[in-house]
C-alpha cells in the first residue's frame, strides 16, 4: 500500500468512527460536503451582489432605499446555505444508540436432563415431592446463567428434548414449570437419556459442553447401554455430572391412585450409584447425592463454579434514527427563504 493510499485508508477509518452530540452516522462520508459550504456561500454572495442593480419585481421596494435590499440579500444566503446543510447532515443518517457490538465473554453449553418417572413424586423432600423440589432449584440453576446455552431433555421410559440450546432462559424456564410426571412412558432409561442429550450438544460450537443428569432411580429401560453412551458422550467432549436423588433407606412412593388421590408406600430408596459414578468418571464429571433439598441446591451451585471457556456472544443494539430533525431544518430553512424573497420582493 502505498502512501496516498495509506492516508485514504486514515481519514476512511477516522469518518467511520465519527460522532457528534453522541450521535453516529451511517454515511459519514457525505458529511465531507459540509467543507464546501463555505465556498459555495463566498460565491454564491458576490453573485447575489452582482444582481443588486436590478433585484426588485416590486417597485414598492425602490422608494425604501437600498439598506432594506441589502439586509434581505444578506440573509438569503444564509438561508440557502442552512438548508443544504440539513439536507447533508440528513443524508449521513445520523442516527443514536450503540453499533452491533461483538463481546467475548465467559460461557458454557449445558443440557438439563431430567428425570420425570413416578418414583419422583416421592416425598422424601417434606413438604415438596422430588418433582418439585427439582423443578425449583433448576430453575435457580437456570436464572443465573448470563451467556450460557440452556438446553432441556425430559426423561422416564423414554427421552424427549424439551428444548434445544439457546441462551432465551425464559423460554427455558418455562418448559421447567411444564415439566410433569406422566408425560412421557413410565420407567428410567438413563442410557436413551444421554444419547438424546448428547446429539444436541455434540455439534455446540461451545468449547465446554456439560451434561447434568438428575434421576432418582435404576435404569430399567430403553435400548442404549448407559455405559456405551457415556463413552460416545466424552468421545464428543461432554463432560456429564449425575445427580442422584433420594434420601436414604425408605421413602413414600407413589404405587397407584385410590379415592382420594395417589396411593403411597413406604419402598427402600434404590438409585445405581456405582453406574452414576461410572458414567461421571468416563466423561470426566462428577457424581453427587442430593439427599434433601439443600443438598441438591448445594449440588447445583458447585456445578455453577464448573471451569468455563471464552465464546463469542453478538450484542445487537438498534439504532435510533435521527435524519428527520437535520432534514426538517433543511426543509424550514428552504421556505423561511422563499418566504422572504416573497415577502420582501427578491426575484428569486
Amino acid at each position: 500500500m502505498n502512501g496516498a493510499d495509506s492516508l485514504g485508508a486514515y481519514w476512511l477509518e477516522q469518518l467511520a468512527g465519527l460522532s457528534l452530540f453522541g450521535l453516529g452516522f451511517a454515511r459519514p462520508w457525505a458529511l465531507l460536503l459540509l467543507l464546501l459550504l463555505p465556498l459555495w456561500l463566498w460565491w454564491l454572495r458576490r453573485h447575489e451582489a452582482s444582481r443588486l442593480t436590478i433585484p426588485f419585481s416590486r417597485t414598492d421596494m425602490l422608494a425604501r432605499g437600498p439598506r432594506p435590499a441589502l439586509r434581505v440579500v444578506k440573509w438569503i444566503p444564509w438561508l440557502r446555505a442552512l438548508a443544504l446543510a440539513g439536507v447533508i447532515i440528513a443524508v449521513a443518517q445520523p442516527r443514536s444508540g450503540a453499533r452491533a457490538s461483538t463481546v467475548n465473554s465467559e460461557g458454557i453449553d449445558i443440557a438439563l436432563t431430567v428425570d420425570i418417572s413416578s418414583s419422583m413424586l416421592a416425598e422424601d423432600f417434606q413438604p415438596q415431592n422430588r418433582m418439585e423440589v427439582a423443578r425449583e432449584k433448576l430453575k435457580r440453576f437456570v436464572m443465573a446463567r448470563k451467556t450460557d446455552r440452556v438446553g432441556l431433555v425430559a426423561f422416564s421410559g423414554e427421552a424427549l428434548t424439551q428444548v434445544p440450546l439457546t441462551t432465551d432462559y425464559p423460554v427455558v424456564l418455562a418448559a421447567i414449570d411444564n415439566l410433569q410426571v406422566g408425560q412421557l412412558e413410565d420407567g428410567t432409561a438413563i442410557g436413551t437419556a444421554i444419547a438424546t442429550a448428547a446429539n444436541r450438544l455434540r455439534n455446540s460450537p461451545g468449547r465446554s459442553r456439560v451434561m447434568v443428569l438428575l434421576t432418582d432411580g435404576e435404569n430399567n429401560r430403553g435400548a442404549i447401554d448407559p455405559r456405551t453412551a457415556a463413552q460416545a458422550a466424552g468421545a464428543f467432549g461432554i463432560r456429564i455430572y449425575t445427580i442422584g436423588v433420594g434420601s436414604e433407606g425408605m421413602a413414600p412412593v407413589p404405587v397407584g391412585r385410590g379415592l382420594f388421590g395417589l396411593r403411597y408406600e413406604n419402598r427402600p430408596v434404590k438409585i445405581d450409584e456405582p453406574l452414576l459414578t461410572e458414567i461421571a468418571s468416563t466423561t470426566g464429571g462428577r457424581y453427587f447425592r442430593a439427599k434433601d433439598a439443600a443438598a441438591l441446591q448445594a449440588i447445583y451451585e458447585q456445578i455453577d463454579q464448573l471451569e468455563r471457556s471464552a465464546v463469542e456472544a453478538k450484542a445487537f443494539i438498534r439504532y435510533t434514527e435521527q435524519f428527520r430533525w437535520p432534514l426538517l431544518l433543511g426543509v424550514v430553512a428552504l421556505l423561511g427563504e422563499l418566504w422572504l424573497r416573497a415577502r420582501r420582493g427578491v426575484l428569486p
